[in-house]
């Protein structure tokens, strides 16, 4: 698989360039960062004392022209400029880019009428493992409990709440029959008054270097059950976006989502 890294130099960049390079079933096609990043020119290994041969450069239609696919965890404006170029030379997609807006993911899903993507909030085996846990709990718990859900993550992460805690919500909501953009509530202060049952809570954490922690609360009356992913590194997201990359391998369009890739559905 020749497979291009956007964000090569970021954290999430660099764990994805050094899980390609020590897959034996993939190639390090090109690795892209943004117009005037002093990583530029840098060969995408020297982070690991490794040459492989590929610099890091701005250019993605030379980076694309000969990939197969792009792996792209970075921010929605780049995500859609990188699909543009994806989709002209018939580049694989697979997005752990977070923080789209509703038209930019309907830009997405009218991408994949002629482009294979998938397109994942988290790409962890073990996260998208733990929606499926949630969507059974839900169905269980859909009376007498509150719901909750707490996320922690590093002080650089731009977006609030996190996807994967909004996934979490969005699976719980559809579990329940609810439509999330009506029961969410983001934050709390002052008085409040008592809390609706229907609706569903967020809470947010950013501080030092956590990777990311998710929790799912079910509180009820002498009980509360938690179900909760602790991220210890990004590997497992990185790995996950390879198996991602090996669902692609026959499919010429469509969106999927991790639990496509999985089969969980």
């Amino acid at each position: 698989m020749k497979i291009a890294i956007a964000g090569a130099s970021g954290r999430m960049g660099r764990m994805l360039v050094e899980a390609v390079l020590a897959d034996p079933d993939a190639r390090l096609s090109g690795a892209l960062d943004r117009a005037g990043s002093p990583a530029l020119g840098q060969d995408a290994g020297l982070f690991l004392g490794s040459n492989t041969g590929v610099a890091i450069t701005d250019d993605i239609e030379a980076v694309l022209s000969q990939s197969e696919y792009l792996i792209d965890f970075t921010r929605p404006e780049g995500t859609l400029a990188h699909l543009a170029v994806a989709r002209r030379h018939g580049v694989k997609m697979i997005v752990g880019t977070t923080g789209f807006g509703e038209a930019q993911k309907a830009e997405l899903a009218a991408a994949a009428q002629s482009l294979a993507i998938v397109f994942a909030p988290n790409m962890s085996v073990g996260v998208n493992v733990t929606f499926k846990l949630l969507d059974l709990a839900a169905q269980y718990l859909s009376t007498g409990y509150d719901i909750e859900i707490i996320e922690a993550h590093h002080r650089h992460k731009i977006d609030a709440p996190s996807g994967t805690a909004l996934r979490m919500g969005e699976v719980i909501a559809k579990a329940l029959g609810r439509d999330l953009s009506k029961v969410a509530v983001y934050g709390r202060e002052g008085v409040t008054g008592a809390r609706d049952p229907s609706t569903i809570g967020f809470a947010t954490v950013r501080g030092g270097d956590i990777v990311g922690d998710h929790t799912a609360l079910f509180a009820g009356d002498g009980e509360r059950i938690e179900i909760s992913h602790k991220s210890s590194s990004r590997k497992s997201y990185a790995n996950g976006a390879l198996v991602a990359a090996r669902f692609l391998a026959d499919k010429s369009q469509g969106l999927f989502d991790m639990q496509d890739v999985l089969g969980l559905r």
